[in-house]
């Protein structure tokens, strides 16, 4: 391969990356936790949207619990906006060759 067909290439990676970065940026994702007690919603760039607490696991006197369900809930939400956006990032690297492990 030649070099200067290796620059294009690089540089529509770099192009797609980030408009594939963008909409993943808006790309939503949601998880639950306790059962669906507690839903988070992000995008899969990593940005938390919204929490939607069912009022019945709201008690005044296990605070610790609807604590725990709500960090269940993040933490499911960004894993599952990060397994979306490895996702898409493969496609995008998928034509240059690129190595396991060399995901952006």
């Amino acid at each position: 391969m030649d070099l200067s067909k290796m620059l294009k290439q690089a540089q529509k990676m770099q192009k797609d990356m980030a408009a594939t970065q963008a909409a993943l940026s808006e790309r939503p994702v949601t998880a639950t936790a306790g059962g669906g007690k507690v839903t988070v919603t992000a995008t899969a760039g990593g940005d938390i949207t919204g929490i939607k607490i069912d009022p019945s696991v709201v008690d005044a006197s296990d605070v610790e619990m609807l604590e725990d369900l709500i960090l269940t809930g993040v933490r499911a939400a960004l894993n599952e906006g990060r397994k979306v956006a490895e996702g898409e990032m493969k496609k995008v690297t998928a034509g240059m060759g690129l190595p396991p492990g060399m995901g952006f």
